[in-house]
């Protein structure tokens, strides 16, 4: 799970752990995900499942997400799913926003989510099994005022699952999009100051 060490990945880590899964908990502030997985832990429901920490940014260094995710997929064995959860907005009206807010939202919503489904789907391909989840948002689905930055890296997540759901499909390999409204996480709080 990327970004799993708050928001809705940590939700989603938490209630795939209460079914027996193992996790790769994914994100960039090691405390964070250490306190996570202390979190995460209580509801396990085996003595064998394990949590896996990995302190990395998804959006910056397509070799060093691929090397991560081997090294989590020989600890913990091949990936069944990935949930591509990691993700940051930046609001305001469109002349108003930072040229390189534009820049990192791309990154890291966009190919924050293709950096790692990259490194994993060969795998899933030669298995013949797996699910690959990208979180985009309503603001994927309809721009949405003072959304301009943010908006159009939700979009690309739509157009980028669509096409890859066509391409995997053959190998029994499934992509899901969700697009959840706005959330009670600590990642709007952030972005609610900003409105």
């Amino acid at each position: 799970v990327t970004g799993g060490s708050s928001g809705i990945g940590k939700c989603i880590a938490i209630e795939c752990y209460k079914q027996g899964a193992f996790i790769t908990l994914i994100a960039r502030d090691e405390n964070k995900l250490l306190q996570t997985k202390k979190e995460i832990e209580k509801y396990s429901v085996n003595d064998k499942q394990v949590v896996l920490c990995i302190s990395v940014d998804v959006s910056k260094d397509y070799e060093q997400v691929e090397n991560v995710l081997k090294q989590a997929q020989e600890k913990l064995g091949p990936v069944d799913m990935l949930v591509n959860c990691a993700g940051t907005s930046v609001t305001g009206k469109f002349e108003d926003i930072e040229v390189n807010s534009f820049e990192r939202l791309m990154a890291v919503n966009y190919l924050g989510s293709v950096y790692p489904s990259r490194a994993v789907i060969a795998t899933m391909k030669e298995r013949r099994m797996g699910r690959i989840v990208f979180v985009s948002s309503q603001a994927g689905q309809l721009g949405l005022f003072g959304y301009t930055a943010y908006s159009p890296t939700k979009f690309a997540l739509r157009g980028l699952a669509e096409a890859l759901q066509m391409e995997v499909k053959p190998y029994n390999v499934y992509v899901t999009v969700a697009y959840p409204p706005d959330t009670d996480t600590p990642g709007f709080a952030e972005e609610s100051k900003t409105k």
